[in-house]
């Protein structure tokens, strides 16, 4: 029963591979724009291969990666690379995301969280800073610090409730 599903999977990347190829050769979309296809699929391979085998949680880190990183390079490839001179912080929300990922989807260890929002906090800091918003970064402050206030308050509420 395994093999078979091993088949099957291994029959729908081959289909969806030679799609890629063949848009590629018959369409104005040439490589130099599909090329970022495969980063994708091996992203989605490592987040298929958590589905199939829950256990295996730490799949959702590199796949995060692999699909955040290969949506940021089709958009470069698609509206231009100069938008790296601003999107460059995505490099480091990938993994940001990748942590939230895998509290959500394993342990819930709080180090996770605490990683995944550091990572993800640098980013939008940086994105705030590299867009020329560079004097409006605290306002993520602001909005971070009043969410805290009303999780606060809302786990205040079920306490009481609880008692």
């Amino acid at each position: 029963m395994e093999h078979r599903k091993n088949q099957f999977m291994w029959g729908i990347f081959l289909i969806l591979i030679g799609v890629v190829f063949l848009l590629g050769n018959i369409s104005r979309l040439g490589m130099e724009r599909l090329w970022p296809v495969f980063p994708l699929a091996v992203g989605v391979a490592f987040c298929l291969g958590y589905f199939h085998n829950r256990e295996k949680y730490g799949f959702l880190m590199p796949g995060a990666i692999f699909v955040v990183v290969s949506l940021l390079f089709f958009f470069c490839n698609f509206f231009g690379w100069w938008h790296m001179e601003t999107l460059w912080p995505i490099f480091i929300l990938a993994p940001g995301i990748g942590f939230f990922a895998m509290y959500s989807g394993g342990i819930r260890d709080q180090g996770l969280l605490i990683s995944g929002g550091i990572f993800s906090g640098m980013a939008i800091i940086f994105l705030f800073i590299s867009s020329g918003l560079r004097d409006y970064w605290p306002v993520f402050l602001i909005v971070i610090g009043f969410l805290l206030m009303v999780l606060s308050a809302h786990r205040g509420t079920k306490k009481e409730q609880v008692q």
